[in-house]
């Protein structure tokens, strides 16, 4: 699962996840690493469909700084929804 988490998250090349695994000590060929991508992107998706937010579900807080006679002090606290 790692090698296939190093090439959907970095972009790398199935030759690079090859060669980390190598480094690693998991001798594996570059096709090997291919077919697990094939067949464990449907289900790592499916897995993580479940834990992205829905639009508007999450707020969001920011505090403020005012200056006050030259001095930055901590003001109102904005809240607000995400989008």
């Amino acid at each position: 699962m790692v090698a296939v988490r190093w090439y959907l998250r970095s972009g790398l090349s199935y030759r690079d996840v090859d060669e980390l695994l190598v480094e690693r000590g998991a001798v594996v060929d570059q096709v090997t690493v291919y077919r697990w991508v094939q067949r464990f992107t449907p289900l790592l998706a499916d897995a993580a469909r479940f834990c992205r937010h829905a639009p508007g579900d999450r707020w969001f807080a920011d505090e403020t700084y005012v200056k006050v006679n030259g001095e930055p002090r901590p003001g109102a606290l904005d809240t607000r929804r995400g989008s």
